[in-house]
């Protein structure tokens, strides 16, 4: 190697929810750290996740609920969408995020941010090629790497012929689509044909599964499928989609669906089968970093690699693929490193909110999780028409439930499709850190009338 290698006592490779603070807190502490991030600071999270999905998810919501106001003893006239304006908000949010998150990494001292793509060449030594074409090379005793995940494509024959749309590519539409065919019912698909039959379009989602939302409960599935019908989205399962072909209009979805072959035409595809991890260009078998066969990199229960003092934090390492999770890794790594160690990802009880309307708040096992794990179960649940604070609002659809370990009454998981439920869900995994039993919760005292009144009839159910 003919150029001088940099040294540095931290390198971070990318800018996540878990890279970012991790970067400041090690610089923080006085050690010499650099960043590396390839695009945009923030990561998925602020660029093209949960702060433009969502920002775009309330635009949608009023568009809805302008357009079901009568029954509330409302009259407006219909609503126009305006997407050029649904977008410009979207940006104005997503780059006030990112630069609140820019300037603080920019004013940390003894923390260097360079934006180029990493490589790893040797052992603990990457090379960096920037931007302006130039190269550095880093080398750190710590090196901790949170460069995320994208959107795996499936090898759809005609596929790459079209312009499909993915996650990020789909938040940029100034046009609303005539009819979006979405492929994949898991979160991300949902969460999009939601949004975009409320801004009006026509949308149907084609799911390989048997069911939409497969890693929940069958009764969650089954109540995710009749709300979305009764929007007006088309849901077409057990699809297994074989050719893709341009059309004058869009393109057009050839298969078997259902067991029968059939062609669905549509203006605009989206993409939603998946995703995989940015681990190909760091080239880790340079420096012996093991993976899986999809490329997610292997780590212990503490987030380090096989190689002593490399770590990987977030979507790049596999499992749940949550903002939260991947904040959670970098409180872990700090409080290993610099704290009084004792951090581990086995402590977490897994959370997460899906931000369909209703939304599907998460937490603890599912049903067919506390079943594997052999432990025994009883269920509360509660439908949301028996709920007095959604019968006021005229929001009865979804229902609240939770799993009870019969051998100490305590709760050990929640699923609820309701108005805001994943506060409600919140609520139920701090009784879960607290180690409630149901009891207390059912005889705990609410203020009236709230959701988490409902809590005390649901529990009653047992």
């Amino acid at each position: 190697m003919t150029q001088d290698i940099e040294t540095f006592d931290a390198i971070v490779i990318g800018s996540g929810q878990a890279g970012n603070p991790l970067a400041k807190a090690l610089a923080e502490q006085g050690m010499k750290t650099v960043m590396v991030e390839k695009n945009l600071i923030g990561g998925t999270c602020i660029n093209t996740g949960c702060t433009p999905t969502k920002t775009m998810i309330a635009s949608a919501q009023v568009a809805h609920t302008v357009r079901h106001a009568a029954p509330y003893g409302i009259k407006t006239e219909k609503p126009q969408v305006d997407m050029k304006k649904v977008i410009n908000r979207k940006k104005e949010i997503v780059e006030m995020f990112r630069n609140s998150s820019k300037d603080g990494l920019e004013k940390q001292e003894k923390l260097d941010l360079i934006y180029g793509t990493a490589r790893f060449i040797d052992h603990k030594v990457i090379e960096v090629e920037l931007r302006q074409g130039k190269t550095r090379k880093l080398s750190a005793d710590k090196i901790f790497i949170d460069t995320g995940s994208r959107t795996l494509i499936p090898d759809i024959e005609g596929l790459d012929q079209v312009d499909y749309l993915d996650n990020t590519t789909i938040l940029e539409l100034e046009e609303l689509p005539a009819h979006l065919l979405i492929l994949g019912g898991g979160y991300i698909g949902l969460e999009f044909a939601q949004m975009f039959r409320r801004f009006g379009s026509e949308v149907s989602i084609f799911q390989q599964d048997d069911r939409i939302a497969p890693h929940e409960d069958p009764d969650v599935s089954e109540v995710l499928t009749d709300i979305l019908q009764q929007e007006g989205i088309k849901i077409y399962l057990n699809s297994q989609v074989n050719a893709v072909n341009k059309t004058k209009e869009g393109m057009t979805l050839s298969g078997s669906f259902s067991g029968s072959q059939k062609n669905f035409s549509g203006s605009h595809l989206l993409i939603a089968t998946g995703r995989m991890p940015n681990t190909k260009a760091l080239q880790l078998e340079k420096t012996g970093i093991k993976t899986d066969s999809e490329g997610h990199i292997q780590v212990n229960d503490k987030l380090e690699t096989n190689i002593t003092g490399i770590y990987a934090l977030g979507d790049v390492k596999g499992g749940p693929q949550f903002t939260h999770i991947s904040y959670h890794d970098y409180k872990v790594v700090k409080q290993n490193l610099l704290g009084d160690g004792g951090a581990s990802i086995q402590d977490r009880i897994l959370t997460y909110t899906v931000f369909t309307d209703p939304q599907l708040g998460r937490a603890g096992f599912t049903e067919k999780q506390a079943k594997d794990k052999g432990i025994r179960y009883k269920v509360a649940k509660l439908p949301m028409e028996k709920v007095a604070r959604g019968i006021e609002t005229g929001h009865t659809a979804g229902f609240m439930k939770a799993l009870i370990d019969e051998s100490n009454d305590k709760i050990i998981g929640a699923s609820i499709v309701s108005m805001e439920g994943g506060e409600i869900a919140s609520a139920l995994l701090i009784a879960m850190m607290g180690g409630l039993t149901y009891q207390q919760i059912r005889d705990g005292v609410f203020p009236h009338p709230t959701l988490a009144e409902s809590l005390n009839n649901l529990f009653m159910t047992v």
